[in-house]
């Protein structure tokens, strides 16, 4: 049984008389500590995908399944537990709380949390040690995300989804966030899903998931994974 499973996933949008299928049949797999990057154009239902996978959206129909349990039956309460406990997310803006330092930050997810890392360590683990006093206002958007970042780490998840994590970055910024997810992944064995428009870093992935109109369109495997350092786009 693979870590992630999408069998035949289906989510139907009703406007009117009108039916968008945003995920049309989407099936493939993930395998505990691969770095996956999902690519396709906007509007290929990559965000769909993230949504249902990250227990805040629900399929119409279809099975989803994390690490043996089946996300796609859950209630809402279940749905909530799952995402508190289960997932770290990232996304392209940082949405940190403006007049929390970045500890301060990191703590509000260690706090909701079964069994967190300890604060201090994922923000040492990011790169921040000595920024740990500092508030969003003081610090450059690559470190903003460093923090959100270390936000999600410190929930210590079962799986990192991030959501074109680099969006908002410079170039030599973007690189450094790549790198960091990676050695994330390598480090630690964390599964981390990095959902993007960009097929340039499908080059960092184990494993890479091209998405079109709703549907799979192929997965590759790729046995010799680029360092991020080494990406160009």
């Amino acid at each position: 049984m693979a870590f992630v499973e999408f069998r035949d996933v289906r989510k139907i949008y009703r406007m009117g008389e009108v039916e968008v299928a945003a995920a049309d049949g989407m099936t493939f797999d993930i395998e505990r500590g691969e770095l996956v990057v999902v690519v396709g154009p906007s509007g290929s239902g990559k965000t769909t995908l993230l949504n249902m996978l990250g227990g805040m959206d629900s399929c119409t129909s279809g099975s989803i399944r994390l690490d043996g349990r089946e996300i796609s039956s859950m209630g809402a309460k279940e749905l909530t537990d799952y995402r508190r406990y289960d997932i770290g997310f990232v996304f392209q803006f940082y949405n940190l709380v403006q007049n929390l330092t970045a500890l301060e930050n990191v703590e509000l997810a260690s706090q909701i949390c079964r069994d967190p890392l300890p604060a201090d360590e994922a923000l040492a683990e990011v790169g921040l040690a000595h920024r740990m006093g500092n508030f969003p206002a003081q610090l450059s958007g690559g470190e903003q995300q460093r923090v959100a970042i270390a936000r999600a780490l410190a929930k210590n998840p079962k799986l990192l989804l991030c959501d074109e994590p680099t969006g908002a970055l410079d170039y030599k910024t973007g690189k450094a966030i790549l790198k960091l997810l990676q050695d994330t992944c390598r480090q630690t064995g964390r599964t981390v899903v990095l959902i993007t428009h960009n097929s340039a870093f499908t080059a960092i992935a184990d494993r890479v998931v091209h998405i079109k109109e709703g549907r799979v369109e192929s997965v590759e495997l790729n046995a010799h994974p680029a360092a991020a350092e080494t990406v160009e786009w």
